[in-house]
């Protein structure tokens, strides 16, 4: 039996004809770049995530760059992120020329641990607390971080509190969506995620009137009005081809996440009824886990796991096999294994497995059999 990871071609069959209406009214209009499409979905997306603004831009890499812009951080700021988490996060941090302060992860929910940004905190010098001015939280899989201790100490030392939702859009914590609990919410569009468009896209959230208005000039190159430029922004601008098919799939996917809920449910269930010692499933912590992702722990030979799995015709993926902090590119801020023992842990154990809403009963069922038969 064939398990993909992931299974867009079937979701694309039951949205096909909205779909082509949408961009067959893109044609017709040849309006490419911003305008009425792209206005409507960051209404949409605004109401959807409980936001007073909503700023569509072309990726949710630029979300969280075009973030930081709006933020005022620049060279030489610090700012508290995860090292478990996509490139994206602190790779941004760098574009802008501040510097990452990496801090370890919840063990069960993989996301930053409240504790330890405290204790980040505390351990900087006069002159780095000086510099410190904002923090990171991913909302990894799906799942809220822990965001009332993390807020508490973004009030507490004057922290900007910018929001990676990139996998969580519409997930929930204490009845709050993802995305407008901090200062400003960056999400993703890419094909893969929930809510997916057909290339790149992403969208930042924000309750800030102020910061708003700075991320519509920032997106268009810094200009208001045309050709005038007080600022020096980048070219963010979300298309309308992406912002009409995002729109159309925005109206299905409270269905998908009932979908990927219930899947999740089930693999609980047979994993229980095969009583495997050896994988940790998901924790929910939160009221409203959307599983971008359904990310089991493997004690021992995850790898060996994955490569059996993938004979078996069963997709899986690793989200992420080398945290942060070891990648190369970051070796300037003298990190070294051992640091993040938790993220170092889940680097080297988690593994993914196919989740969306299209899965059938008995392609899961073939997947927790086909996992127990590797443990046994």
């Amino acid at each position: 039996m064939k398990v993909p990871l992931l299974d867009l071609k079937s979701q694309y069959n039951t949205i096909r004809e909205e779909i082509l209406e949408i961009t067959h009214e893109v044609y017709d209009s040849q309006y490419f770049i911003l305008g009425p499409k792209v206005v409507a979905l960051e209404n949409e997306i605004a109401e959807y995530s409980n936001a007073k603004y909503a700023v569509g831009v072309s990726s949710g890499s630029d979300a969280l760059l075009v973030s930081l812009m709006a933020a005022d951080i620049t060279e030489g700021d610090l700012v508290l992120t995860t090292p478990y988490t996509f490139f994206a996060t602190a790779g941004s941090l760098s574009r802008v020329g501040a510097r990452p302060v990496f801090v370890d992860i919840d063990p069960d929910t993989y996301n930053i641990s409240p504790e330890g940004i405290n204790r980040a905190i505390e351990a900087m010098s006069d002159h780095e607390l000086k510099k410190l001015k904002a923090v990171i939280p991913v909302h990894l899989y799906g799942q809220c971080a822990d965001m009332d201790p993390i807020l508490n100490t973004a009030e507490k030392y004057n922290l900007i509190v910018i929001e990676d939702a990139a996998q969580a859009i519409g997930s929930e914590y204490g009845g709050r969506r993802a995305g407008t609990m901090g200062d400003l919410g960056c999400f993703s569009f890419f094909p893969s995620k929930n809510l997916g468009a057909f290339g790149d896209g992403g969208m930042v959230t924000t309750n800030s009137e102020d910061l708003y208005t700075k991320l519509k000039v920032l997106r268009a190159h810094g200009s208001s009005p045309k050709y005038y430029h007080k600022v020096i922004g980048g070219n963010f601008r979300l298309d309308a081809l992406q912002a009409g098919i995002v729109s159309v799939k925005l109206k299905h996917l409270d269905s998908w996440t009932k979908g990927r809920q219930e899947n999740a449910k089930k693999y609980v269930s047979l994993f229980t009824g095969v009583g495997l010692d050896e994988i940790k499933l998901p924790v929910e912590k939160e009221n409203r886990h959307i599983y971008n992702q359904f990310v089991i722990n493997v004690s021992e030979k995850r790898d060996e796991l994955r490569t059996f799995l993938q004979e078996a015709e069963i997709g899986t993926e690793i989200y992420y096999p080398l945290p942060l902090h070891l990648q190369e590119c970051f070796a300037y801020l003298n990190y070294k294994k051992g640091d993040f023992p938790i993220s170092e842990q889940a680097a080297g154990h988690t593994l993914a497995l196919p989740v969306y809403p299209e899965l059938t009963d008995d392609q899961q069922v073939y997947v927790v059999d086909k996992i127990k038969e590797f443990c046994s």
